[in-house]
């Protein structure tokens, strides 16, 4: 009976060791506080019997068998106390004490301490987890699963069934993939709604920590394996990746209105993605940024993310053939205002978006063939102001023959303002890009006025020739003023080097003066020649309609600036003289004797006439008359010797007179061949100054006689 009790004492102890040693870790799959929160107050205890196999039984049973167990020890202890009182008598109380069965709360309490093993969640329930974002229950799962491959692979026991091991080698594969997947989802998806989901992205940050440091102790390792079990799955450069993504996205999400349908779609679009570049930056320094640990630099990441973003997106878009406003708002938009309080540098995005360490926004290269394309755009943009200028003078003055405007007694036309207007705004607008730039705004406009305003006076001139242009005076003196005042505007507003400009001006001018004396010479050349003729000796008639003709068309001439004005009246009072000489020297019966006084009286009387009615109109050029003066002394004079002194008096005053002048001079006045040969002979033969300047030129353009006959 003794060794009975004491082979009774000795059997409870062993049930216990035993359940104890059967146990295994929990895997997290179902946890047996999840299955008591499930079960109520049941308790759901699984063991394995003897050989060590699973036995998963309903919480009903499983209290069947626990209170079997506790009605089987209860029984046993009984027994062996009353084989004890029998045999032992003398055994103290103490023994008895320590023989005395637990309670059920004990047995029960006792149950509940000891971990239970639970089946792991098979890939498709992890997946479901996945699925549902339960990312970090996942996780835990798929760590288990690789965990026990790992122990495979240790234990050799892959390389016998080496077609299952690759396949769960690929499930952990396919399930981190399709956590990563989610992550890629959860951040890309962060700014498309109007708030934030907090709690979503607290979560991915737990995640990536929680891989991080289950994996650390292979950071900075290689997998002896292809399969890369137990290694880091940088879900933090995925989230970085995502974040790049996600600004890509957002970038190219900006509405864009399709070229044919607006010129300025450019500057529409680059205006929309201001906006919400802002506003996805805002979003992230209030709501995003928070949800972070600060070692992810959350605002860092996201503003270069959106840099490159918007640095490839613009960079597409320079692909495309542009046109120069659309070249024009793509450099004002990188050059003044991606970093301006509009975008990056606005005051409520301030401290946590920094552009100091920013690189440029368009490469050095890229950036240099907008500026040059824009430039080039430019010229044509210029070239087709100017044009336009000129189409509005046709359209809305020539052909409406509409009187020029009198500014300040002055003939005025729009002309210079309109250039220069066109001139500023874009040496403005280009200059607030880079101060080259504006500088080149201005090389580019003068070297197209070089080649428009020749351009433009050609076209007036065709104009007046084609429809005889009744303005044709007034509107060349107010183009002339316009020019010079455009001149004097270039050097003053901004500091432009006019020179050649200058010389252009000078030979249009020049121009204009010709054609304005050969439309004088059509009106008045018929007059011109009756002089010296025998109604000429009689009537002053003849020079009264040359004066007359010659005020009335020079009179627009008072509206030209100085001393512009006195150019022409210069040219006017020139061509009288020369025309009036010309007519003068013409071969043509000698003049008697009789009506030389006569002759050299009305000469001298005509040329002051001539000298006080250009002065009446404006004119300096008093000494040019005195040429008809000194021809008309010449005539009357008897004696050689003052003869020749007058001729060598005109010989120093009018360096282009020639012999040929001379010899028709002496005709006129009567001399025969051999007394005009004497007095050349006397006078020497001077070579004539070939450096006279046009403006200076008296006889050069009168052609000598070859016949003079007697009258």
């Amino acid at each position: 009976m003794i060794a009975k009790m004491d082979e009774d004492k000795k059997e409870t102890p062993v049930v216990n060791e035993k359940r104890k040693s059967v146990s295994k870790p929990v895997s997290p799959g179902k946890s047996p506080v999840d299955e008591k929160a499930d079960s109520g107050s049941t308790v759901n205890d699984s063991l394995l019997n003897s050989q060590g196999e699973k036995n998963v039984t309903s919480p009903i049973k499983d209290i069947k068998n626990m209170l079997t167990l506790t009605r089987d020890t209860f029984g046993n202890l009984r027994r062996s106390k009353r084989l004890s009182l029998r045999r032992r008598n003398s055994k103290s109380n103490e023994e008895d004490r320590h023989l005395k069965a637990p309670s059920m709360e004990e047995c029960v309490e006792e149950a509940e301490a000891e971990p239970v093993k639970q089946e792991p969640l098979s890939v498709m329930e992890i997946n479901e987890l996945i699925q549902q974002r339960q990312l970090l229950k996942a996780f835990q799962s798929i760590k288990y699963l690789e965990d026990e491959i790992v122990t495979e692979m240790d234990g050799k026991d892959s390389d016998d069934k080496p077609t299952e091991f690759s396949r769960k080698v690929k499930d952990v594969d396919l399930l981190y993939n399709s956590i990563a997947n989610e992550i890629k989802s959860i951040v890309k998806n962060t700014l498309d709604h109007p708030s934030i989901e907090e709690k979503l992205l607290t979560l991915l940050v737990e995640l990536i920590a929680e891989e991080e440091k289950a994996h650390g102790r292979a950071e900075g390792t290689e997998s002896p394996e292809p399969h890369f079990l137990g290694m880091p799955r940088k879900w933090r450069e995925v989230w970085k990746d995502s974040v790049k993504e996600s600004a890509e996205g957002r970038v190219l999400q900006v509405p864009m209105t399709p070229e044919k349908d607006k010129d300025s779609w450019l500057a529409v679009h680059l205006g929309f993605l201001r906006k919400n570049v802002r506003e996805d930056l805002l979003k992230i320094k209030h709501s995003v940024q928070k949800c972070y640990p600060e070692d992810y630099k959350v605002c860092d990441t996201y503003v270069e993310c959106f840099h490159n973003a918007i640095s490839s997106h613009l960079q597409g878009l320079l692909q495309r053939h542009l046109e120069f406003n659309e070249l024009y708002a793509l450099l004002d938009w990188v050059a003044n205002m991606y970093r301006s309080e509009a975008l990056l540098g606005c005051p409520c995005l301030q401290p946590e978006v920094k552009t100091e360490n920013l690189p440029l926004l368009l490469p050095p290269a890229t950036w240099e063939k907008l500026k040059n394309d824009y430039t080039d755009s430019l010229k044509e943009k210029i070239k087709c102001y100017f044009d336009n200028i000129l189409k509005l003078e046709i359209t809305e003055k020539w052909e409406k023959e509409l009187q020029p405007e009198v500014v300040q007694n002055q003939y005025n036309s729009s002309l210079y303002f309109d250039i220069q207007t066109i001139i500023a705004e874009h040496m403005k607008t280009s200059g607030k890009i880079s101060t080259r730039l504006g500088t080149a705004v201005l090389e580019i406009c003068l070297v197209d006025l070089k080649e428009y305003i020749p351009r433009f006076v050609k076209v007036f001139l065709e104009w007046d020739k084609e429809k005889d242009f009744s303005l044709f005076l007034p509107y060349l003196a107010a183009y002339i003023n316009s020019f010079h005042d455009l001149i004097t505007g270039l050097q003053t507003n901004f500091a432009a080097d006019t020179k050649e400009l200058e010389k252009i001006l000078a030979d249009v001018t020049m121009n204009f003066r010709k054609c304005f004396l050969n439309k004088l010479e059509v009106k008045t050349q018929p007059l011109f020649k009756k002089i010296l003729s025998k109604t000429w000796v009689s009537s002053d008639e003849i020079l009264n309609s040359i004066l007359s003709t010659t005020v009335q068309y020079s009179q627009d001439l008072n509206y030209l600036r100085q001393p512009t004005n006195k150019d022409f009246l210069r040219d006017v009072h020139r061509y009288l003289v020369r025309e009036y000489i010309a007519q003068a020297l013409k071969p043509r019966k000698k003049i008697k004797r009789s009506q030389r006084q006569k002759v050299s009286k009305k000469m001298k009387e005509e040329a002051t006439v001539i000298t006080e009615t250009l002065s009446d109109l404006g004119s300096d050029s008093d000494e040019l008359s005195l040429a008809i003066s000194v021809i008309a002394d010449i005539i009357s004079e008897k004696k050689k010797e003052k003869i020749q002194a007058h001729l060598q008096s005109m010989r120093q005053r009018h360096r282009d007179l020639r012999n040929e002048h001379i010899v028709a001079i002496l005709a006129l006045r009567g001399f025969w061949r051999k007394t005009r040969e004497n007095i050349i002979q006397h006078l020497g033969n001077l070579k004539e100054d070939a450096e006279i300047k046009t403006g200076e030129a008296l006889f050069a353009e009168i052609e000598t006689p070859t016949i003079v006959s007697c009258l």
